[in-house]
């Protein structure tokens, strides 16, 4: 159900599970897994009902993204700042930039990995087509 902003301020938008689950092609469970890992925290209305904010909605978006990027949910939660209270920004940014870096790391490490299968599989290839024009004469 779409929540009434005509004439508001867009930065004070709100939005239901239905919209944000539409707009980012997830299930509204999902997104209430993501509420019960502590990651995004909605508003009610009086009818229970969750009212989710802009700040939600980026949060959302950023849990998405780390999660794209390989990143585990306690992961995320640090470098989104949901782990420590009194986290600042130089730490949220330098915790970032760490599990970025090692993230880099493993990436560039299964580039190697799957090079040398690809030469594996490319010697195989060459091995039994070999073998096979041996064998059929062709």
């Amino acid at each position: 159900m779409p929540l009434s902003n005509a004439g508001k301020d867009p930065r004070t938008k709100l939005y239901s599970i239905s919209e944000l689950a539409a707009e980012f092609d997830i299930s509204p469970r999902s997104i209430r897994f993501y509420e019960e890992k502590a990651l995004i925290s909605p508003q009610r209305t009086g009818g229970n009902q969750r009212i989710y904010t802009r700040r939600d909605r980026a949060r959302l978006k950023l849990i998405l993204r780390g999660k794209r990027f390989g990143y585990s949910l306690d992961e995320i939660a640090e470098m989104i700042g949901m782990t420590d209270a009194d986290i600042n920004e130089v730490t949220q940014i330098e915790r970032s930039l760490a599990y970025g870096q090692r993230k880099l790391e493993e990436i560039r490490q299964r580039v190697v990995e799957l090079e040398m299968l690809e030469q594996d599989l490319l010697s195989i290839r060459d091995k039994l087509t070999k073998r096979l024009e041996e064998l059929t004469g062709r």
